[in-house]
């Protein structure tokens, strides 16, 4: 089937409306008109080529949501009329001990939903910038969320999981101070979920304007990180640190905000790397500096429950496809509270 979708044929060409075909549904497969997908940074990096290895066409897309039109022989999950969602990754070994483990994120063999290897033409995967996709059962997820709040709930796709994950491996909640780096697409969803696990949460932004914007969205405490007396008086404070900055920057400012055992972990994903931190930041209080990557499937649909439990949903700017471009400048400025989303109906047009 040919519909509708945005891509780029080169990573120093605009994105533009193009024709592109999906399979038909296999006996294991779910088809899903898109309603609505997020627009991640992430997107703009592989894009424009600033990532190694973008394979074009190339139609961005991996916070994506709707219903379902359409399901395989094989299908047990889900059901023609479902609300489901597809995040960053439309297949994987499905053999290996990661998983087996529910955290297909890490398997070796990880199809990303654009930009992976697949035997559909053009021979990699193509996103949801586009009306319609096509995804094995294993890889679609429940959406719990009321019918209007659909919008709002496809940044959870990658925003809200990237955060959720870490902030569930390394236990925050009551008693827990958490730090959370960056308010922007990701850093407002992990005040969010940080807050709604219980933990006290203080924000760090470089902008005094983000202050109240970060105390509604539920941190305890916001620090100006270009302030030296404001982050001096977080020292040796912290237990987890999530930082969500997707450029490179100081990391020993932050490492000096841990307590003793405390670890920041790594979320965001610059184009290029971060100065090394001094390893006696490490050494002295035995501090760690970690990454995490998305999250699997079952932990995926634990935050989407959870979210849909708690109401809590991704603060949004709806867009039309042929704004995209202009959006991904936006997006570069920090121009945007805090995520773009098209609304697929646009495609049409």
């Amino acid at each position: 089937m040919t519909v509708k979708a945005y891509g780029a044929h080169a990573g120093d060409r605009p994105l533009e409306s193009l024709d592109i075909a999906r399979r038909a549904p296999g006996p294991h497969d779910v088809q899903i008109e898109i309603a609505f997908c997020g627009v991640c940074h992430s997107d703009l990096h592989q894009v424009r080529g600033e990532w190694a290895g973008t394979l074009y066409p190339c139609v961005p897309g991996h916070e994506i949501v709707g219903t379902v039109s359409a399901v395989g022989a094989h299908v047990s999950k889900h059901q023609v009329g479902d609300l489901v969602g597809v995040g960053c990754m439309v297949d994987s070994c499905q053999g290996c001990a990661d998983c087996e483990a529910g955290l297909e994120n890490y398997c070796d063999h990880m199809v990303g939903t654009y930009n992976g290897p697949t035997s559909d033409a053009p021979g990699h995967t193509l996103g949801g910038y586009s009306q319609q996709i096509v995804v094995h059962e294993r890889y679609v997820l429940r959406v719990s969320h009321a019918r209007e709040q659909l919008a709002s709930v496809a940044p959870l796709l990658c925003a809200g999981i990237t955060t959720w994950s870490p902030l569930r491996h390394w236990q925050a909640g009551p008693g827990k101070t958490v730090g959370i780096v960056g308010i922007g697409g990701l850093g407002h969803m992990g005040i969010k979920l940080a807050r709604a696990l219980g933990a006290h949460v203080v924000a760090f932004t470089t902008s005094e304007s983000k202050r109240r914007d970060a105390e509604l969205l539920g941190a305890h405490e916001v620090v100006v990180s270009t302030d030296p007396a404001a982050m001096a008086a977080q020292a040796k404070r912290l237990d987890l640190i999530v930082n969500t900055v997707a450029a490179p920057h100081d990391l020993d400012a932050y490492l000096n905000l841990l307590k003793r055992d405390g670890t920041m972990v790594l979320v965001g994903a610059p184009s290029t790397p971060h100065p090394s931190p001094q390893v006696f930041n490490l050494i002295m209080k035995r501090r760690a500096l970690a990454g995490s990557m998305i999250g699997g499937i079952p932990e995926t649909q634990e935050m989407l429950d959870f979210c849909a439990e708690h109401g809590i949903v991704a603060d949004i700017e709806m867009i039309r496809a042929d704004e995209i471009n202009a959006a991904y400048e936006r997006m570069l400025a920090g121009d945007v509270k805090y995520r773009f989303v098209i609304d697929s109906a646009t495609l049409a047009e």
